[in-house]
């Protein structure tokens, strides 16, 4: 396990976390497809909190992309570095899963975020921040909508519905992964178009509702919080 110090000049305000934003929304690739499913690895990253203990985990598990077996992961824990403020969770998060995707032993390939990328107020999320600052190929599949609308798809998995935001665009996309059962939300982060994005969630979804990617990554960074939170 990785323990991680909050960057030297990490924004401490709203307003400079939002100059930051600003300033690496810029560089998001859009013009890319991102690897094939099924293909190569992908990598889930996600976080755990515990607010009075000032202290956040995170995870990246690494998966065979063909047969979604374990092939690498690790952990990293440190303090929240930014408060609570919605649209900017990222900053609470991007110090200890970019220590936990530095301590794995091999190349993470398509990273899949807990979270959103486009899908996102300032169409900057988790999955397009940590894309920008890494270079890798990123999407979000996130448990629901944030502030967007979407018709219901239709029942059969596979079945799909535009994310759109106020206007009409679509950021994204609903997307049921379990005939029947609520849909995600998946949205492009970095280096990866969306009907890619909805593919990879997919071949990540033969059993679950949420991506084995990211439901290994949940359950090893809530065991990496506990084991830290009990020592102290």
């Amino acid at each position: 396990m990785t323990t991680v110090n909050i960057p030297a000049a990490w924004p401490a305000t709203e307003e400079e976390a939002r100059a930051v934003q600003d300033g690496l929304r810029a560089r998001v690739v859009l013009g890319e497809t991102g690897p094939p499913p099924g293909t190569g690895r992908v990598t889930g990253v996600d976080v755990a909190y515990d607010d009075e203990r000032d202290v956040v985990a995170a995870a990246a598990v690494v998966l065979d992309a063909a047969s979604l077996d374990v092939v690498a992961e690790a952990t990293a824990v440190g303090r929240i570095s930014f408060p609570y403020v919605p649209g900017l969770l990222a900053f609470r998060e991007i110090p200890t899963v970019l220590a936990a995707l530095d301590a794995l032993p091999c190349e993470p390939g398509l990273v899949v975020c807990d979270g959103y990328g486009l899908a996102h107020p300032r169409r900057f999320g988790l999955a397009s921040h940590l894309g920008v600052l890494t270079g890798l190929p990123t999407i979000g599949v996130a448990k629901n909508p944030f502030a967007f609308t979407y018709a219901d798809p239709a029942a059969a998995r596979g079945s799909a519905a535009p994310l759109l935001a106020d206007g009409g665009e679509e950021v994204g996309r609903a997307l049921r992964t379990r005939a029947g059962v609520k849909p995600v939300f998946v949205s492009v982060g970095h280096r990866v178009d969306l009907d890619n994005a909805c593919a990879h969630t997919l071949a990540l979804t033969p059993r679950f509702r949420l991506p084995e990617s990211t439901r290994r990554a949940d359950a090893l960074c809530r065991r990496a919080l506990q084991e830290v939170t009990t020592r102290h």
